[in-house]
Order: structure tokens, then sequence, then C-alpha cells
């Protein structure tokens, strides 16, 4: 009998959720304050068990989960680098893990003719056109899970004990080729992150809209000058006004931009070997331009969703702020404050000499959007204030229990 709301499918699930639980990290829970998560299909769990598993990788350590955890808002948990660290010792990716929270909303990568500007896909370049091709790139990657070919993968997947979950999802021969059992692989793992656990919409903001909480007084400056046109203008890119489904808006508008962003000199990517970055501190990451071959992109990265930013540090590409503040006073000022006289200034030091380091990229920068947003440092902490308010697992007042 299927059971799929208890997270078990017929009796081999019990095997192979104990299984995978003693090689995985604690499954995503549910957040405080969320509504009643709809009943995933056998699909969706084969899919969080893919996605958690930490044996396949090459060698076994590294889960898609590791790099996108669910107490980090779906980023990386480990802090102590910008970039993430690949399963192999000493080997780091040249960029910020984004979040896969909300992710599911990105539309397809494509052109808008209309709007002269791409829109959707996956990762900060877009690359990958939907959430199941993007689900099979860190599996190959040689700086991240490592593995040689979908074979290698496979192969470890039929070894696992959800292998019978597999077969019953796709059907009794689905492990037999590799090259379409790892496509379903992605299928499966995309499926998972279809579901309310990566968007559960369950913030502080969204109890607003739907009228069960207030906004303090500075959280409402902040998102009026989050949405002011002429002041803040951060809903041009971040839209999270109501949508016609009555939920707040997805934070992104799954464009892209190249915001000025200096170069990291904490990114590690920089100190990797020849092999892995041969241009060493002279590595420029030309983001979307890189993809579409255009120059007129080059610089330009997936706008990130504001939702959950709290949890989401450190920000941009290459994790050059780490905190949400700095962000702020960066879109504020970039085009205000001088020139630092080193392209390498990390952002603490920045602030405290009252500069910022040129562009990573210099040509495409904004200037119209940001740069000088002519915001009071009050106005700055009410914008980050309103932000705060993005954050799923909202509880609202605690009330102190009574004798």
């Amino acid at each position: 009998m299927r059971r799929v709301g208890r997270w078990l499918i017929g009796g081999v699930m019990v095997a192979a959720i104990g299984m995978v639980a003693s090689q995985a990290q604690t499954p995503p829970k549910r957040p405080a304050g969320a509504a009643a998560a709809e009943t995933p299909s056998a699909k969706q769990l084969l899919g969080r068990l893919l996605f958690e598993d930490t044996n396949l990788s090459n060698p076994p350590g590294q889960a898609c989960a590791s790099c996108h955890a669910a107490g980090a808002a779906f980023t990386d948990p480990d802090r102590s680098a910008p970039t993430s660290k690949g399963v192999r010792a000493g080997l780091f990716g040249d960029r910020n893990a984004p979040t896969a929270g909300y992710m599911a909303f990105s539309p397809r990568f494509h052109f808008d003719a209309a709007e002269q500007h791409f829109v959707g896909g996956q990762f900060w370049d877009g690359r990958a056109a939907t959430l199941e091709e993007q689900a099979r790139g860190p599996f190959l990657n040689p700086v991240e899970m490592a593995n040689t070919s979908a074979a290698q993968v496979v192969e470890k997947v039929r070894a696992a004990a959800y292998a019978p979950l597999f077969r019953e999802v796709f059907g009794a021969d689905a492990l037999t080729d590799a090259d379409q059992a790892f496509a379903r692989v992605a299928e499966a793992i995309a499926a998972f992150e279809r579901t309310p656990v990566f968007s559960p919409f369950s913030s502080k903001y969204d109890a607003v809209l739907a009228g069960r909480a207030r906004l303090t007084a500075q959280e409402q400056r902040g998102l009026k000058l989050f949405e002011r046109e002429d002041k803040g203008n951060c809903a041009a890119c971040h839209p999270v006004a109501r949508r016609p489904d009555g939920r707040g808006g997805l934070g992104t508008d799954f464009t892209y931009d190249n915001l000025g962003v200096p170069k990291n000199p904490a990114n590690p990517f920089y100190r990797m070997s020849e092999a892995h970055n041969p241009a060493g501190r002279g590595f420029v990451d030309r983001g979307l331009g890189g993809v579409v071959g255009r120059a007129a992109d080059y610089g330009k990265f997936k706008v990130p969703t504001v939702r959950n930013v709290e949890l989401s540090a450190p920000y941009m590409h290459n994790g050059y702020f780490a905190s949400l503040r700095a962000v702020v006073d960066f879109y504020n000022t970039r085009d205000v404050k001088p020139r630092c006289a080193d392209e390498f200034v990390v952002e603490a030091e920045a602030l405290a000499r009252g500069c910022w380091p040129r562009p990573e990229m210099v040509a495409n920068v904004n200037a119209d959007e940001l740069g000088n947003l002519r915001l009071t440092p009050q106005e700055v902490d009410d914008i980050v204030a309103f932000m705060l308010t993005l954050t799923d697992g909202w509880r609202g007042p605690q009330r102190s229990a009574s004798r």
C-alpha cells in the first residue's frame, strides 16, 4: 500500500529511508508557520533521496544538499569561504552557490525580443535552461561532485537502497540505460525542487499580505522605499507585490544585470592551480556574456531573489558582500564614493576606507537603476529591515506562558 504522505512507498522504502538518512544531511522540514505541505508524489520522494545522497559524488561525501541546505535557504551553509568546496580537497568553485529556493518559478531560459534581454534559466549565468538541466551539472563538474560520467552516477544509484523506488517511479528497466537513467535522476530532483519545501511562502511579509500580521513602522518605511521608483527602486528587479494568485512576488524578475560588483580577494578560486584557473588573479567572470557569446552581456548575472536573503549570505555571484547592509550601501553609493586604489579590496576594508573597488567587468555596468540612490543611512536601515520580513518560517509574536 502506498503511503506517500508519510514518506513511505510500500515496504521497500522503510529500509531505503533508514539507509540514506545515515548518509545524508537532516532532511529539510516544513518551515514553522508554513501552510500544510502538499502530499508528495513518489517521484518527489525519490528526488529528495537523490538530492540528499552524499554517495553520488566521486569520492563519496557531497550531495546536492551539501551546497543547498534547507537551513541556509538552500545555499551553502559553510561560510568559511565565499564559494563552495568541491568534494576533492583543495578544490573550490569560482562562484557563490545560488539559492535553489523559489527557482522552480524561473522561466525557461530565453531571449525576450520585446525587452531585448535574456530571462530565466538556472545558475548565475543561465547556462541551464531548466531545473532538470541544472540538476545534471554539479554531478559531472570536476570541481564539484567530480563524477567522470553519467554512467558513474547511475552505477551508484543502482546500488542505493532507494533503487527499488527508482524502478517503481520510472519502470522496471529504468536503470538499464545510463544516459536515460541519468536524465531521470535529474527529472526526480527537479520534481522535488518544485515542492513547497523550496517555496513555502511563509514569511512575515506573506502573513501581512494574508492579513495575519502587520509591518512595524520601520518595515513599512522600508517597503515604501523598496518600491519607490524615484528612490530605492529595488522592486524594479526584485518585485514583491502581490501576484494574481494572491501570494507575494518572487523577489526577482529572473533577468540579468551587471551591478559593478568588484573582484572578491577572498575568492579561493584565484588560488586554484593553473589546470583549473589558468588566469590566476587575472580571472574575470564574463557571466551571461560568456554563455551567449555577446560582449553586450559580459559581466551580467541573474538577479537573485530577495526572499530569505537574511539567510543566504554571502551575496553576489562571487560572494563579495558579507552583510546585507553593505549590499544596500553599495547600491546607494557605488558611483558616489571614490574608487579604491587597489582592485583587490575586501568589503570590510572598502567600508572602512570609504571607497569601492573598480567593477570586475567595467563594461555594461547598470548606471540607470543604481549607483546613487540618494538614500540616507536611516533609509538604508529601513530597506534592510523590510527585507528581513521576507524570511520564511515566520511564527508571529510569541506569547509568554501563563502560570
